[in-house]
């Protein structure tokens, strides 16, 4: 079966309110795909993000991106006034996202409405936060505690509540309750407004793709509350940290700094936490895009500490015995697997056991240098793939076109015919 659809982050749509949202664009973006006979829409993580702003570097694998949700309907349902929303400095350049700008404006205007919501009188929002108790309670309370630290990482707080003592927990639960509050609410909203517009896209026949990062970010709450998952030493520093090695795009290789995961240990568990998220996922999405799929074959261990990955090395990840664990809790699933860069022979195997499709970029396919014929080019596509013009990590096809050699060039008009 065939079937195509579009690549559009959430936040890359317009928006009066400095980014992207579940807003009336999203609707009409999902009626434009409906009219072009599309069947999906894929997007990038939706998880709150970090510093660097990155979706791939998120505060928990679990929460939704406060930024994401709908003013709109926030003033629809009286907890904002327009006037209030659209005093708000967002910035001043529809083009572009201002992060600093949406940043300092979204969580003050967000923080209104919840104190206008009376929602722990809320029915719905109390079954909501028993729901979700799994990971909302940490996420809530890590994020009210970094807030009254300013900002800085769970590694830098005080020794008791950086090491989880019970009674610092019972403390800062206690004197930050408001703010605990607050962050449940807002993910409470958030999945509420995501709900509703995943509902209208599967309503008009589109289906969501979402994206699942192998890794999670050091300063999130997954590694304070679960830190026997990763590779910590004794202080809770990471032993060791994400990467790739040195490549002909990278002669230092890439030193992406996630913690390592301690494999061993989640088998002893049944993989509880990546069911767990797994699981939740497809609360939230049709299909998913799992990244960085190498990552379960073997991994690069990239000392902590040091400035490159040159020192790093390969290790093995958990294998086919991860995916049959999954499969055997949660059963069959629509998973898309990120099989892009220098793959070797031990990934096809494993891609090839769990009978996931991989993906191919178009982009990829015409070095006019490569002396031998690209696997990304159409005529050599196996039937279970996704084939993308380019990836969230390529340029447009119209800049592609306009930059690449005029080898290159000549080499794909004369493919194309």
């Amino acid at each position: 079966m065939r079937a195509s659809g579009v690549l559009l982050p959430i936040a890359s749509l317009p928006s009066k309110y400095g980014i992207g949202s579940f807003s009336e664009n999203a609707y009409k973006f999902i009626d434009q795909l409906k009219a072009g006979g599309q069947q999906y829409w894929q997007i990038l993580p939706i998880g709150p993000t970090g510093f660097g702003d990155s979706p791939y570097q998120s505060f928990s694998t679990f929460a939704g991106n406060p930024y994401f949700i709908d003013l709109d309907q926030l003033i629809e349902d009286g907890l904002l006034t327009k006037r209030e929303c659209e005093e708000c400095d967002f910035g001043n350049d529809s083009r572009v996202i201002n992060y600093e700008k949406v940043y300092l404006n979204r969580f003050p205007i967000l923080r209104k409405a919840y104190k206008r919501s009376n929602c722990t009188s809320n029915p719905e929002f109390n079954m909501f936060v028993k729901e979700n108790d799994f990971w909302l309670e940490d996420y809530a309370l890590y994020m009210a505690i970094k807030d009254s630290y300013k900002g800085l990482s769970w590694i830098e707080w005080d020794k008791d509540i950086r090491l989880r003592k019970k009674e610092a927990i019972v403390e800062y639960r206690t004197k930050l309750s408001d703010d605990v509050e607050f962050y449940k609410f807002i993910q409470y909203v958030f999945l509420k407004h995501w709900n509703k517009l995943k509902k209208y896209a599967n309503k008009n026949g589109i289906k969501i793709i979402g994206d699942i990062p192998i890794y999670v970010a050091f300063d999130s709450a997954d590694t304070w509350a679960n830190p026997e998952l990763f590779q910590f030493d004794d202080k809770l520093e990471p032993i060791a940290v994400s990467g790739c090695p040195p490549d002909g795009f990278a002669k230092d290789g890439q030193l992406w700094g996630n913690p390592l995961y301690r494999w061993e240990v989640h088998k002893e568990t049944g993989y509880e936490w990546w069911i767990n998220r797994i699981e939740y996922s497809f609360i939230w999405y049709d299909v998913l895009r799992v990244d960085h799929f190498k990552g379960f074959d073997e991994y690069y261990s990239i000392p902590y500490g040091h400035e490159t990955a040159r020192s790093g090395q390969w290790k093995k990840g958990p294998g086919i015995d991860f995916f049959k664990t999954v499969q055997r809790r949660l059963g069959k699933l629509n998973i898309i697997a990120e099989d892009l860069g220098f793959i070797t022979d031990s990934v096809k195997k494993l891609l090839k056991k769990t009978n996931f499709p991989g993906m191919k970029v178009i982009q990829f396919a015409f070095d006019s240098r490569d002396e031998n014929e690209s696997d990304y080019l159409p005529h050599n596509y196996e039937k279970n793939c996704i084939v993308y013009t380019g990836t969230h990590d390529n340029d447009t096809t119209k800049g592609w076109v306009e930059k690449v050699s005029e080898d290159d060039l000549e080499y794909i008009l004369a493919y194309l015919n």
